[in-house]
Protein backbone atom coordinates (compact mmCIF):
# COMPACT_ATOMS: atom_id res chain seq x y z
CA UNK A 1 0.00 0.00 0.00
CA UNK A 2 1.57 3.35 -0.74
CA UNK A 3 1.08 6.64 1.44
CA UNK A 4 0.34 9.51 -0.85
CA UNK A 5 1.59 12.92 0.78
CA UNK A 6 -0.91 15.78 1.33
CA UNK A 7 -0.34 18.94 -0.48
CA UNK A 8 1.14 20.26 3.04
CA UNK A 9 3.62 17.66 2.92
CA UNK A 10 4.56 17.59 -0.88
CA UNK A 11 8.09 19.57 -0.41
CA UNK A 12 9.14 21.71 -3.48
CA UNK A 13 12.40 23.60 -4.65
CA UNK A 14 13.22 26.60 -2.59
CA UNK A 15 15.69 29.57 -2.31
CA UNK A 16 14.83 30.22 0.89
CA UNK A 17 18.21 28.69 3.29
CA UNK A 18 16.81 29.11 6.84
CA UNK A 19 19.41 28.88 10.28
CA UNK A 20 19.79 28.52 13.84
CA UNK A 21 21.68 30.06 16.40
CA UNK A 22 25.00 28.70 17.20
CA UNK A 23 25.35 26.48 20.18
CA UNK A 24 29.05 27.72 20.26
CA UNK A 25 30.27 30.87 19.26
CA UNK A 26 32.62 31.34 21.83
CA UNK A 27 34.72 28.91 19.57
CA UNK A 28 35.90 28.45 16.18
CA UNK A 29 34.83 24.75 14.38
CA UNK A 30 34.09 23.72 11.24
CA UNK A 31 30.99 22.97 9.62
CA UNK A 32 31.50 20.41 6.24
CA UNK A 33 28.28 19.26 4.04
CA UNK A 34 28.74 17.39 0.84
CA UNK A 35 25.80 17.06 -1.71
CA UNK A 36 26.40 14.17 -4.30
CA UNK A 37 23.39 14.75 -6.67
CA UNK A 38 23.60 18.83 -7.49
CA UNK A 39 22.39 19.70 -10.67
CA UNK A 40 21.97 22.38 -12.84
CA UNK A 41 21.29 23.06 -16.63
CA UNK A 42 24.10 24.32 -18.95
CA UNK A 43 22.61 27.93 -19.68
CA UNK A 44 23.51 27.35 -23.84
CA UNK A 45 22.87 23.57 -24.31
CA UNK A 46 20.16 23.33 -21.61
CA UNK A 47 21.99 20.31 -20.64
CA UNK A 48 22.05 19.01 -17.00
CA UNK A 49 25.47 19.30 -15.32
CA UNK A 50 26.00 16.91 -12.18
CA UNK A 51 28.22 18.14 -9.38
CA UNK A 52 29.34 17.73 -6.32
CA UNK A 53 28.60 20.50 -3.92
CA UNK A 54 30.69 21.03 -0.84
CA UNK A 55 30.29 23.94 1.43
CA UNK A 56 32.72 24.18 4.55
CA UNK A 57 32.77 26.95 7.18
CA UNK A 58 33.14 28.32 10.38
CA UNK A 59 29.95 29.79 11.93
CA UNK A 60 29.99 32.91 14.24
CA UNK A 61 26.28 33.78 15.43
CA UNK A 62 24.20 31.44 13.47
CA UNK A 63 24.22 27.65 11.16
CA UNK A 64 22.42 26.67 8.46
CA UNK A 65 19.19 24.44 8.44
CA UNK A 66 20.07 21.30 6.56
CA UNK A 67 16.81 21.04 5.04
CA UNK A 68 16.40 24.43 4.09
CA UNK A 69 20.00 23.70 2.02
CA UNK A 70 18.93 20.61 0.75
CA UNK A 71 15.66 22.70 -1.18
CA UNK A 72 17.89 25.43 -1.81
CA UNK A 73 20.26 23.48 -3.75
CA UNK A 74 17.19 21.30 -5.24
CA UNK A 75 16.21 24.52 -7.06
CA UNK A 76 18.77 25.04 -9.29
CA UNK A 77 18.21 21.67 -11.26
CA UNK A 78 15.89 23.43 -13.66
CA UNK A 79 17.91 26.85 -14.08
CA UNK A 80 20.74 27.98 -16.66
CA UNK A 81 24.01 28.73 -14.78
CA UNK A 82 27.51 28.24 -15.89
CA UNK A 83 29.60 26.18 -13.17
CA UNK A 84 31.54 29.18 -11.90
CA UNK A 85 28.61 31.07 -11.63
CA UNK A 86 26.52 28.82 -10.01
CA UNK A 87 29.56 28.03 -7.25
CA UNK A 88 30.14 31.83 -6.41
CA UNK A 89 26.26 32.31 -5.96
CA UNK A 90 25.87 29.86 -3.54
CA UNK A 91 28.81 31.31 -1.33
CA UNK A 92 27.54 34.80 -1.28
CA UNK A 93 23.78 33.28 -0.53
CA UNK A 94 25.45 31.43 2.17
CA UNK A 95 27.52 34.36 3.50
CA UNK A 96 24.45 37.13 3.35
CA UNK A 97 22.77 34.10 5.44
CA UNK A 98 25.34 33.43 7.99
CA UNK A 99 27.58 36.01 8.26
CA UNK A 100 30.10 33.58 9.03
CA UNK A 101 33.69 33.63 10.14
CA UNK A 102 34.74 31.15 7.05
CA UNK A 103 33.35 30.01 4.53
CA UNK A 104 34.15 27.79 1.12
CA UNK A 105 32.57 26.14 -1.38
CA UNK A 106 33.76 23.68 -4.09
CA UNK A 107 31.63 22.69 -6.86
CA UNK A 108 33.20 19.44 -8.44
CA UNK A 109 31.46 18.70 -11.89
CA UNK A 110 31.37 15.48 -13.73
CA UNK A 111 33.06 14.97 -16.64
CA UNK A 112 31.55 16.71 -19.99
CA UNK A 113 32.82 16.68 -23.59
CA UNK A 114 35.67 15.35 -21.98
CA UNK A 115 36.56 18.34 -19.21
CA UNK A 116 36.34 17.64 -15.67
CA UNK A 117 35.83 21.01 -13.92
CA UNK A 118 36.24 22.24 -10.33
CA UNK A 119 35.26 25.39 -9.50
CA UNK A 120 36.13 26.71 -5.30
CA UNK A 121 35.68 29.86 -3.92
CA UNK A 122 36.23 31.32 -0.05
CA UNK A 123 34.77 34.14 2.16
CA UNK A 124 36.57 35.95 2.83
Amino acid sequence: MQTQLSPREKKQPSKALERFENPHPQRDYWVSFACEEFTCLCPLTNQPDFATIRIRYVPDKYCVELKSLKFYLWSYRDKGAFHEAVTNQILEDVVALLQPRKLEVEADFKIRGGIHTVVQCKHP
